[in-house]
Protein backbone atom coordinates (compact mmCIF):
# COMPACT_ATOMS: atom_id res chain seq x y z
CA UNK A 1 0.00 0.00 0.00
CA UNK A 2 1.04 3.69 -0.54
CA UNK A 3 1.72 6.14 2.23
CA UNK A 4 -0.96 7.88 3.79
CA UNK A 5 0.36 11.06 1.87
CA UNK A 6 0.06 9.48 -1.27
CA UNK A 7 -3.37 9.95 -1.07
CA UNK A 8 -3.38 13.04 -2.82
CA UNK A 9 0.19 14.29 -4.52
CA UNK A 10 1.30 17.10 -2.95
CA UNK A 11 1.22 19.84 -5.66
CA UNK A 12 3.89 22.61 -5.31
CA UNK A 13 5.13 25.84 -7.77
CA UNK A 14 8.64 25.96 -8.71
CA UNK A 15 10.75 29.18 -8.47
CA UNK A 16 10.06 29.68 -12.20
CA UNK A 17 6.42 29.27 -11.35
CA UNK A 18 5.59 25.88 -13.49
CA UNK A 19 3.65 23.31 -11.43
CA UNK A 20 5.31 20.14 -10.00
CA UNK A 21 3.38 17.27 -8.46
CA UNK A 22 5.72 15.17 -6.35
CA UNK A 23 4.71 11.44 -6.76
CA UNK A 24 5.93 9.13 -3.97
CA UNK A 25 8.89 6.24 -4.97
CA UNK A 26 6.16 3.45 -4.80
CA UNK A 27 3.74 5.40 -7.17
CA UNK A 28 3.26 3.14 -10.79
CA UNK A 29 4.29 6.30 -12.87
CA UNK A 30 7.36 7.66 -10.37
CA UNK A 31 10.09 6.72 -13.43
CA UNK A 32 8.00 7.72 -15.88
CA UNK A 33 8.95 10.77 -17.08
CA UNK A 34 6.16 11.20 -19.75
CA UNK A 35 3.73 10.63 -17.06
CA UNK A 36 5.20 13.04 -14.79
CA UNK A 37 5.27 15.62 -17.38
CA UNK A 38 1.43 15.08 -17.85
CA UNK A 39 0.47 15.13 -14.36
CA UNK A 40 2.56 18.29 -14.40
CA UNK A 41 0.59 19.96 -16.99
CA UNK A 42 -3.31 18.77 -15.76
CA UNK A 43 -2.09 19.96 -12.48
CA UNK A 44 -1.44 23.31 -14.02
CA UNK A 45 -4.56 23.72 -15.01
CA UNK A 46 -6.34 23.56 -12.36
CA UNK A 47 -3.99 25.92 -10.58
CA UNK A 48 -4.60 28.02 -12.60
CA UNK A 49 -8.03 28.17 -13.30
CA UNK A 50 -10.29 31.13 -12.73
CA UNK A 51 -13.88 29.65 -10.87
CA UNK A 52 -17.12 31.02 -13.14
CA UNK A 53 -14.85 30.27 -16.66
CA UNK A 54 -15.01 27.17 -18.98
CA UNK A 55 -12.99 24.14 -16.99
CA UNK A 56 -9.56 24.34 -19.60
CA UNK A 57 -9.46 21.41 -21.72
CA UNK A 58 -6.66 18.29 -20.81
CA UNK A 59 -5.44 16.82 -23.76
CA UNK A 60 -5.75 13.62 -23.36
CA UNK A 61 -3.61 10.91 -25.05
CA UNK A 62 -4.87 8.02 -26.65
CA UNK A 63 -3.02 5.92 -23.96
CA UNK A 64 -5.21 7.79 -21.69
CA UNK A 65 -8.41 7.38 -23.49
CA UNK A 66 -7.84 3.51 -23.60
CA UNK A 67 -7.25 3.49 -19.75
CA UNK A 68 -10.47 5.00 -19.12
CA UNK A 69 -12.33 2.52 -21.50
CA UNK A 70 -11.16 -0.52 -20.27
CA UNK A 71 -11.62 0.66 -16.80
CA UNK A 72 -15.15 1.86 -17.82
CA UNK A 73 -16.55 -1.32 -19.44
CA UNK A 74 -15.15 -3.44 -17.18
CA UNK A 75 -16.89 -1.48 -14.16
CA UNK A 76 -20.01 -1.33 -15.66
CA UNK A 77 -20.05 -5.25 -15.50
CA UNK A 78 -19.80 -5.08 -11.78
CA UNK A 79 -22.01 -1.96 -11.26
CA UNK A 80 -24.89 -4.69 -12.59
CA UNK A 81 -24.14 -6.97 -10.51
CA UNK A 82 -22.92 -4.95 -7.72
CA UNK A 83 -24.32 -1.15 -7.65
CA UNK A 84 -27.82 0.39 -6.29
CA UNK A 85 -31.03 0.22 -8.49
CA UNK A 86 -30.77 4.35 -8.17
CA UNK A 87 -27.07 4.39 -8.80
CA UNK A 88 -27.68 2.28 -12.11
CA UNK A 89 -30.66 4.58 -12.99
CA UNK A 90 -28.78 7.36 -12.62
CA UNK A 91 -25.60 5.85 -14.65
CA UNK A 92 -28.01 5.48 -17.29
CA UNK A 93 -29.47 9.25 -16.90
CA UNK A 94 -26.36 10.66 -17.19
CA UNK A 95 -24.51 8.91 -20.28
CA UNK A 96 -21.07 9.38 -19.79
CA UNK A 97 -18.78 8.59 -22.64
CA UNK A 98 -17.38 4.78 -22.42
CA UNK A 99 -14.70 4.90 -25.21
CA UNK A 100 -12.82 8.42 -23.95
CA UNK A 101 -12.63 10.36 -20.91
CA UNK A 102 -14.75 13.80 -20.94
CA UNK A 103 -14.12 17.02 -20.11
CA UNK A 104 -14.92 18.16 -16.74
CA UNK A 105 -16.39 21.21 -18.55
CA UNK A 106 -18.49 18.06 -20.19
CA UNK A 107 -19.46 16.42 -17.18
CA UNK A 108 -20.93 19.79 -15.97
CA UNK A 109 -22.92 20.26 -18.65
CA UNK A 110 -24.20 16.62 -18.89
CA UNK A 111 -25.17 17.33 -14.64
CA UNK A 112 -26.85 20.58 -14.67
CA UNK A 113 -30.05 19.86 -16.58
CA UNK A 114 -30.53 16.64 -14.28
CA UNK A 115 -29.68 17.79 -10.41
CA UNK A 116 -27.97 21.28 -11.07
CA UNK A 117 -24.51 19.90 -10.13
CA UNK A 118 -21.31 21.24 -12.09
CA UNK A 119 -17.43 20.32 -11.42
CA UNK A 120 -14.42 22.17 -10.43
CA UNK A 121 -11.25 21.18 -11.05
CA UNK A 122 -8.46 20.38 -8.28
CA UNK A 123 -5.00 19.77 -8.69
CA UNK A 124 -4.90 18.00 -5.81
CA UNK A 125 -5.71 17.58 -1.88
CA UNK A 126 -8.73 20.49 -1.33
CA UNK A 127 -9.15 21.25 1.98
CA UNK A 128 -12.04 19.78 3.93
CA UNK A 129 -13.91 22.86 4.43
CA UNK A 130 -14.00 24.47 0.82
CA UNK A 131 -14.09 20.57 -0.08
CA UNK A 132 -17.52 20.26 1.33
CA UNK A 133 -18.93 23.57 1.47
CA UNK A 134 -19.36 24.13 -2.15
CA UNK A 135 -21.22 21.25 -2.29
CA UNK A 136 -24.15 23.23 -1.02
CA UNK A 137 -23.80 25.11 -3.90
CA UNK A 138 -23.69 22.08 -6.58
CA UNK A 139 -20.43 22.38 -7.14
CA UNK A 140 -18.06 19.62 -6.65
CA UNK A 141 -14.30 19.74 -6.87
CA UNK A 142 -12.25 17.24 -9.09
CA UNK A 143 -9.40 15.94 -10.39
CA UNK A 144 -8.50 15.75 -14.18
CA UNK A 145 -5.36 13.22 -14.19
CA UNK A 146 -6.03 9.56 -15.08
CA UNK A 147 -4.07 6.44 -13.25
CA UNK A 148 -0.90 5.10 -15.29
CA UNK A 149 -1.38 2.89 -17.59
CA UNK A 150 0.79 0.43 -16.46
CA UNK A 151 -1.84 -0.28 -13.36
CA UNK A 152 -5.32 0.45 -14.74
CA UNK A 153 -7.21 -1.29 -12.48
CA UNK A 154 -5.54 0.13 -9.53
CA UNK A 155 -4.90 3.85 -8.50
CA UNK A 156 -3.25 4.95 -5.22
CA UNK A 157 -4.95 8.01 -4.97
CA UNK A 158 -8.32 9.61 -6.86
CA UNK A 159 -7.95 10.00 -10.29
CA UNK A 160 -10.69 11.24 -12.94
CA UNK A 161 -12.31 7.49 -12.79
CA UNK A 162 -12.73 7.94 -9.11
CA UNK A 163 -14.10 11.28 -9.52
CA UNK A 164 -16.56 11.10 -12.36
CA UNK A 165 -17.56 7.03 -13.04
CA UNK A 166 -17.52 6.85 -8.95
CA UNK A 167 -19.12 10.48 -8.34
CA UNK A 168 -21.08 12.18 -11.43
CA UNK A 169 -23.38 8.78 -11.60
CA UNK A 170 -24.12 9.39 -7.99
CA UNK A 171 -24.61 13.30 -8.65
CA UNK A 172 -26.83 12.60 -11.51
CA UNK A 173 -29.59 10.72 -9.14
CA UNK A 174 -32.03 13.68 -8.12
CA UNK A 175 -31.93 11.76 -4.06
CA UNK A 176 -28.36 11.35 -3.77
CA UNK A 177 -27.55 14.49 -5.38
CA UNK A 178 -29.50 15.88 -2.58
CA UNK A 179 -27.47 14.10 -0.03
CA UNK A 180 -24.24 15.88 -1.64
CA UNK A 181 -26.01 19.31 -1.22
CA UNK A 182 -27.03 18.83 2.64
CA UNK A 183 -23.63 17.42 3.58
CA UNK A 184 -22.50 20.99 2.10
CA UNK A 185 -24.56 23.09 3.94
CA UNK A 186 -23.75 20.85 7.51
CA UNK A 187 -20.03 21.63 6.45
CA UNK A 188 -20.88 25.59 6.30
CA UNK A 189 -23.25 25.37 9.57
CA UNK A 190 -20.97 23.85 11.97
CA UNK A 191 -17.70 25.81 13.26
CA UNK A 192 -15.33 23.71 15.01
CA UNK A 193 -12.40 21.45 13.31
CA UNK A 194 -13.92 18.43 15.28
CA UNK A 195 -17.55 19.12 14.16
CA UNK A 196 -16.39 19.77 10.32
CA UNK A 197 -14.22 16.33 10.45
CA UNK A 198 -17.08 14.35 11.79
CA UNK A 199 -19.40 15.71 9.22
CA UNK A 200 -16.91 14.44 6.75
CA UNK A 201 -16.62 11.00 8.57
CA UNK A 202 -19.84 10.61 7.71
CA UNK A 203 -20.35 11.46 4.02
CA UNK A 204 -17.10 8.88 3.83
CA UNK A 205 -18.66 6.42 5.20
CA UNK A 206 -21.97 7.04 2.88
CA UNK A 207 -21.11 8.74 0.10
CA UNK A 208 -17.89 7.39 -0.53
CA UNK A 209 -17.62 3.83 1.23
CA UNK A 210 -21.86 3.46 1.74
CA UNK A 211 -23.99 0.32 1.05
CA UNK A 212 -27.35 -0.75 1.30
CA UNK A 213 -30.13 -3.19 1.28
CA UNK A 214 -31.17 -3.23 -2.49
CA UNK A 215 -33.31 -5.91 -4.33
CA UNK A 216 -32.82 -8.03 -1.56
CA UNK A 217 -28.93 -8.16 -1.32
CA UNK A 218 -26.07 -5.74 -0.06
CA UNK A 219 -25.39 -3.45 -2.89
CA UNK A 220 -22.81 -0.52 -3.19
CA UNK A 221 -24.11 3.36 -3.80
CA UNK A 222 -20.82 4.71 -2.35
CA UNK A 223 -18.15 6.17 -5.04
CA UNK A 224 -15.05 4.81 -3.66
CA UNK A 225 -16.59 1.74 -3.83
CA UNK A 226 -18.09 1.69 -7.36
CA UNK A 227 -14.90 3.32 -8.49
CA UNK A 228 -12.62 0.82 -7.33
CA UNK A 229 -12.26 -2.53 -9.87
CA UNK A 230 -10.73 -4.55 -6.29
CA UNK A 231 -13.06 -3.28 -4.05
CA UNK A 232 -15.80 -3.57 -5.85
CA UNK A 233 -15.81 -7.45 -5.35
CA UNK A 234 -14.66 -7.37 -1.65
CA UNK A 235 -17.17 -5.13 0.46
CA UNK A 236 -19.78 -7.88 0.65
CA UNK A 237 -17.04 -10.02 2.93
CA UNK A 238 -16.10 -6.48 5.45
CA UNK A 239 -17.67 -6.08 8.59
CA UNK A 240 -21.13 -4.76 7.76
CA UNK A 241 -22.67 -2.90 10.74
CA UNK A 242 -26.02 -0.59 11.48
CA UNK A 243 -25.98 2.39 10.26
CA UNK A 244 -25.61 4.57 12.76
CA UNK A 245 -24.55 8.23 12.47
CA UNK A 246 -22.64 8.45 15.97
CA UNK A 247 -20.33 5.17 15.42
CA UNK A 248 -19.70 6.54 11.57
CA UNK A 249 -18.92 10.50 13.07
CA UNK A 250 -16.11 8.69 15.33
CA UNK A 251 -14.92 5.74 13.80
CA UNK A 252 -10.98 5.61 12.38
CA UNK A 253 -10.39 4.74 8.71
CA UNK A 254 -7.30 4.08 6.93
CA UNK A 255 -7.40 5.68 3.13
CA UNK A 256 -4.96 3.44 2.25
CA UNK A 257 -6.68 -0.03 2.25
CA UNK A 258 -9.84 -1.29 1.36
CA UNK A 259 -12.73 -0.35 3.85
CA UNK A 260 -12.85 -3.49 6.30
CA UNK A 261 -15.98 -1.79 8.09
CA UNK A 262 -19.34 -0.91 6.46
CA UNK A 263 -22.10 0.77 7.58
CA UNK A 264 -25.87 -0.69 6.12
CA UNK A 265 -28.49 1.59 4.83
CA UNK A 266 -31.88 -0.12 5.17
CA UNK A 267 -33.26 1.56 2.07
CA UNK A 268 -32.16 4.75 0.30
CA UNK A 269 -34.93 6.04 2.27
CA UNK A 270 -33.69 4.85 5.61
CA UNK A 271 -30.28 6.82 4.46
CA UNK A 272 -31.70 9.60 3.64
CA UNK A 273 -34.15 9.79 6.97
CA UNK A 274 -31.13 8.87 9.17
CA UNK A 275 -27.80 10.57 7.29
CA UNK A 276 -29.83 12.95 5.32
CA UNK A 277 -31.33 14.85 8.36
CA UNK A 278 -28.34 14.73 10.35
CA UNK A 279 -27.34 16.52 7.86
CA UNK A 280 -29.98 18.86 7.57
CA UNK A 281 -30.29 19.75 11.51
CA UNK A 282 -27.00 18.90 12.51
CA UNK A 283 -24.78 22.21 14.24
CA UNK A 284 -21.38 22.06 16.87
CA UNK A 285 -23.50 21.17 19.97
CA UNK A 286 -25.52 18.42 18.29
CA UNK A 287 -22.29 16.64 17.17
CA UNK A 288 -20.65 17.57 20.47
CA UNK A 289 -23.40 15.07 22.15
CA UNK A 290 -23.12 12.35 19.70
CA UNK A 291 -19.41 11.87 20.25
CA UNK A 292 -20.27 12.10 24.05
CA UNK A 293 -22.34 9.25 23.58
CA UNK A 294 -19.85 6.89 21.85
CA UNK A 295 -18.09 4.68 24.86
CA UNK A 296 -14.38 5.83 23.86
CA UNK A 297 -11.06 3.42 23.83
Amino acid sequence: MFEEAQYFAPVATRDDGTIEVHLGAGHPGFADPVYRARRNAIAALAVGYVPGTPIPTAEYTAQEHEVWALVSRELSLKHHKYATVEYLAATERLGLPAERIPQLQEVGDLLEPLTGFRYIPAAGLVPLRDFYGVLADGLFHSTQYIRHHSTPLYTPEPDVIHEVIGHANALASDRYSRLYRLAGEAARRVESSEALEFVSKVFWFTMEFGVMTDQGELRAYGAGILSSYGEIEEFRGMDIRPLDVAVMGTTHYDITKYQDVLFRAESLKHLEDVVGEFWATCDDESIARLIAEVPQG
